[in-house]
């Protein structure tokens, strides 16, 4: 989930009142040069050494700028992967074609936004035209508005549940007609924990979220006699830039960032009591796009340290 742009800023938002409330007050503090013991970031799932799944595939991902996206397309071109990938950010989208290449992997970057349905078809043929006809898609494009439901104006409603469903269905609409052609592929959508316990402010990201599971489960039925198959990714809270813009917090330094975010995390992440990595996020959705389990198609797996079966 990347490329998230922001509607007018609500600091009480994903995170809560205690996040903001705890890191404004530990800003004084720090300033005043009290000593604060820093939550050290989880650290990354480095790719295992000499594996290639996906060497001499076309990979295509949206929303791959920046957190899961950015993450998984490292990964699969770091297992042989020929990655092309789309967003939004010209900038970041060079960056991580540029850091894939040097490493000696392939890629592509493609500037395209989602809800624009021919920015959408020319991605997918300019990844067919650079890298053959793509077998594995990570669609991961999505964002998200934070505030009650009576205040949603109409068009934001539209730009949450376009980008999130809409955009994704674009995405495989284009993308399986070269699946046919070559035989079989396999597609991995990126849903939410909010598709199965949510909570306020989340209205049309919880609904697009839900909506992706059905969309899943249908274009899995629709394909599994040609041999693709599409499951659904569903992670629970993740450490991205994402998250922090949703929190509005994206301009904060970042000990308070992180201070705040910890003392938050302590009262409302259950089970591991962490959030995820993108790395996390990134390699089991390598691992859903694997051939590593050719009998799972119309899946929905969660990967969320425990978050829902504690709201469930």
């Amino acid at each position: 989930m990347s490329d998230a742009p922001s509607s007018a800023p609500n600091r009480r938002r994903i995170l809560g009142s205690t996040l903001l409330g705890t890191a404004a007050g530990l800003l004084t503090g720090l300033i005043a040069g009290v000593a604060v013991a820093l939550p050290p970031k989880s650290p990354p799932v480095p790719p295992l050494p000499g594996r290639r799944r996906f060497d001499g595939k076309s990979i295509v991902i949206t929303g791959a700028t920046s957190g899961i996206g950015r993450a998984a397309a490292l990964q699969f071109a770091a297992e042989g992967g020929k990655v092309a990938f789309c967003g939004r950010r010209s900038e970041l989208g060079a960056e991580v074609e540029r850091e894939i290449r040097q490493a000696g992997g392939q890629a592509l970057y493609v500037k395209a936004d989602v809800l624009i349905e021919q920015e959408v078809a020319a991605f997918i043929d300019r990844a067919a035209a650079a890298f053959g006809p793509p077998t594995v898609a990570f669609n991961n494009a999505g964002i998200t508005i934070q505030k009650l439901l009576h205040d949603y104006t109409a068009e934001e409603w539209d730009r949450v549940v376009n980008t999130n469903l809409r955009g994704t269905f674009l995405a495989m609409k284009y993308e399986i007609p070269h699946m046919l052609k070559a035989g079989g592929g396999a597609i991995v959508v990126t849903s939410s924990s909010n598709a199965l316990a949510t909570q306020e402010k989340r209205a049309p990201y919880t609904a697009s979220k839900r909506g992706l599971v059905g969309l899943v489960q249908a274009a899995a039925l629709d394909y599994a006699p040609q041999g693709i198959r599409v499951n659904a990714l569903v992670p629970g809270t993740t450490d991205t830039p994402f998250l922090r813009k949703a929190a509005g917090m994206e301009n904060a330094p970042d000990a308070v960032w992180r201070v705040g975010l910890n003392q938050w995390t302590k009262s409302n992440v259950p089970g591991l009591g962490r959030l995820a990595t993108a790395e996390e996020i990134a390699a089991f959705a390598l691992t859903l796009a694997s051939d590593e389990h050719p009998f799972m198609t119309a899946a929905q797996l969660v990967i969320d340290g425990g978050k829902t079966a504690k709201a469930g």
